[in-house]
Order: C-alpha cells, then structure tokens, then sequence
C-alpha cells in the first residue's frame, strides 16, 4: 500500500522533496497529489515547471535537486511513484476503499490546513486528506507558516482532535546541522517519523551533551 503525499502551496518544496527521497529511498510507493497553488512555488523556489503530462521527467529533476538549489545532488528512481493530478476528485485516493497506509501533507499551507479542518475537499489534496482521517489512517501535516494566527491555531487543534499529527516545519539544531539540508532533512524526518517510517535523515537525541557539535553529517 502507498503512502500518499500531498504537496500545497507553501513554501518549503525542499521539504517534499527530502520526504519523498526517504520514501522511496526506504522501498515505499507513492502516490503524489500537488496543488495548483504548489506548482507556482515549486517554480518560485527551483525554477521547474511540474506539467501533468511530463510530470515523471519535472519530478525526477525536482527530487535530483539540493536544498540549495544544486541539480544534479541527488540520484532518484522515481518508478515508485503514481501520479494524481489535483483537480481529479475520482481519483483512486479520493475514495476510502483505495488501499493506502496514510497520507503526508508536506508542505501544508494555512489555507490546507483550513481546508482540511472544515472538511471542504475543494481538490483532491483536501479530499484524500479528509478521507485519511475518516478512515482513520496515519495524517502528517506539516504546517510551514510563521505567525501563526488565532484562527489557524484553531484549525490545527481541530487537526489533532481528529487524529492528525502536526508537524510544525521547525528545523532543530541539536543534530549538528553544517548545511541547509540538514535542516530540511530533519524537518522532513520528523514527519517521517509521525509516519512510523525508517530513515536516516538526521542524528537522533542520546541524552549526549555536546553532539551536535560534531562535524560531519549524521552517521559520521
């Protein structure tokens, strides 16, 4: 069964990337969901267009992509991911029947997060969401917006009674973060984790004092 991603219109495409790339990384389908609104960030923040009908090509450029903006960082097979276009709600995810472990929602704007706490499934990214938590499946929201308001605030705690996880997009630097996407990569673990899903993206807490200094990426 997949694990659905669902891409909004936030900033923060170098989150969905590092998330889809342990993903699959750790042998897990995908199935894409990305926003309309996610298509203009996504072009804002990289340069890339993600067109439907070339989207394994615009995909796979995207994932090679670094944090910092680099081509060509990292090597991605993306044969494990099914494509949905936003706009289709007779999806095969918009339905509870569809066999999926649950649903990732990375970045998530104020307006998904809106969306998803009102239960308007205006386009299938809401809809698959609505359905995650109706079938009580795993939801990862991963709200990246700074301040917050009162109104979102409460959006969120409706999430959580609903048995969604929140994820705030908050990078931590106990990790000994050297690089920009060491920050993404913790962040991105951090919804991999809410997920149950193995990974190494970041060097985990040991009760250790002073290991954050330590040079080198996690593992090193």
């Amino acid at each position: 069964m997949p694990w659905i991603v669902g891409v909004s219109g936030a900033s923060g495409t170098p989150y969905a990337a590092a998330v889809l790339r342990a993903l699959l990384e750790a042998g897990e389908a995908v199935d894409l969901v990305v926003s309309r609104a996610s298509r203009l960030t996504l072009l804002d923040e990289t340069g890339i267009s993600f067109r439907d009908a070339h989207w394994q090509d615009d995909l796979r450029e995207w994932l090679a992509r670094g944090a910092d903006g680099k081509p060509g960082t990292f090597d991605v097979d993306v044969s494990g991911v099914r494509y949905w276009n936003a706009g289709d709600l007779a999806a095969g995810p918009s339905s509870g029947s569809y066999p999926a472990k649950g649903m990732l929602i990375v970045p998530a704007s104020t307006a998904c997060v809106a969306g998803v706490a009102l239960g308007l499934s205006k386009d299938l990214l809401q809809r698959v969401a609505s359905v995650t938590l109706k079938e009580r499946r795993t939801l990862a929201v991963a709200v990246r917006e700074t301040p917050l308001n009162g109104q979102t605030l409460r959006h969120l705690v409706a999430l959580d009674d609903a048995g969604a996880t929140v994820v705030p997009a908050s990078p931590a630097f106990y990790a000994g973060a050297t690089h920009i996407q060491d920050l993404v990569d913790f962040v991105a673990g951090r919804v991999l984790d809410a997920a149950g899903v193995g990974h190494g993206l970041y060097r985990r807490w040991k009760g250790e004092l002073g290991g954050g200094s330590e040079a080198g990426r996690p593992g090193k």
